[in-house]
């Protein structure tokens, strides 16, 4: 029974997820995507996406990294990929936090957990590279559909969107040629200035 309540608690302790907001906003919409949303759709992306894999790669691995990876925001918070005033490299600050909420769990789940999340964060094995070309992918989307949306916002150009996207070949180059293409032609479309 004491294994099941740890569980249950950081069951509720992970609910705060839907309250991390994204910059990013929902295809078509102006609404705000929230971290829950986030790691559902990548979720899917993932399922759907997975032959583009550059590799052969476990499916409930890639599954379990881009469910679990944001999960730390709920200390740290959401950092934006091309915020030009904090770094996006807050790993220690994320590592404090995936300790915390991970270590809620039974002790066998939270060292799973924390190991997931590390591999995530290395990006060395191939679900680790495609799960995070998905991550990258997905707000791509969103901006293209959403006129520009936060690049406009935000006054982000070109060579920032490229050098924050390239990410994605590790993972799937067949992905990177479609992002890469709609990258340029948000340019040609004025949603993307150079």
């Amino acid at each position: 029974m004491r294994k099941l309540l740890k569980q249950i608690e950081f069951i509720k302790e992970i609910d705060k997820i839907k309250y991390i907001f994204r910059k990013t906003k929902l295809i078509n919409s102006d609404r705000p995507e929230n971290d829950a949303e986030h790691s559902w759709h990548l979720a899917m992306m993932a399922i759907v996406l997975s032959e583009y894999s550059n590799e052969p790669i476990d499916i409930l691995k890639v599954l379990k990294m881009v469910l679990i990876h944001d999960i730390v925001e709920i200390d740290s918070g959401d950092v934006f990929v091309y915020d030009k005033e904090k770094s996006h490299d807050n790993f220690e600050e994320e590592l404090k936090a995936a300790k915390r909420i991970f270590g809620m769990l039974p002790e066998e789940q939270a060292e799973e957990f924390l190991n997931i999340w590390l591999e995530f964060e290395a990006m060395k094995t191939p679900e680790s590279k495609f799960a995070r070309a998905v991550d990258r992918l997905e707000p791509l989307l969103q901006n293209t559909s959403n006129n520009g949306g936060t690049w406009r916002e935000y006054d982000v150009k070109y060579d920032k969107v490229i050098e924050k996207k390239q990410v994605i070949k590790e993972g799937s180059e067949k992905l990177w040629d479609f992002a890469k293409n709609l990258i340029d032609e948000s340019v040609e479309k004025g949603i993307l200035d150079q």
